[in-house]
């Protein structure tokens, strides 16, 4: 069974980067796709950026093209979000989540789809 650690979230001023990341241990994520997804409060959660883990495709969200970006380490089985240029809409809780390969762009889009989660950092970004 995957289970998925993140890390790297804190206070940051409005501008400002962050590099999460998240850590698989109990498997390796060889066939799945990792997402990163963010829930603010009152909010649903919602989808930020993926990555194929099988030659490294990736896809994100219009909000976040061209300020974050989201990267995977073979050797230490771990996934990168790396935010620059944050803004105030950035706060939330950030999640990684692991779910099996599929065709369809738009289910790999939608938490449902997915199947392992991190329990989540917080990211709070003050102007």
């Amino acid at each position: 069974q995957v289970q998925l650690a993140e890390s790297g979230g804190g206070l940051v001023q409005t501008g400002g980067s962050l590099r999460l990341s998240c850590a698989a241990s109990g498997g390796t994520f060889r066939t799945y796709v990792v997402g990163w997804f963010r829930q603010a409060p009152g909010k649903e959660r919602e989808f930020v950026a993926r990555i194929r883990w099988s030659g490294g495709s990736t896809y994100y969200t219009d909000s976040v093209k061209g300020r974050f970006t989201i990267s995977r380490d073979n050797a230490k089985n771990t996934v990168y979000l790396q935010m620059a240029t944050l803004q105030s809409e950035d706060t939330a809780v950030y999640y990684c989540a692991a779910a099996m390969f599929m065709r369809d762009p738009a289910a790999l889009n939608n938490p449902r789809t997915y199947h392992y989660w991190g329990q989540g950092t917080q990211v709070t970004v003050s102007s």
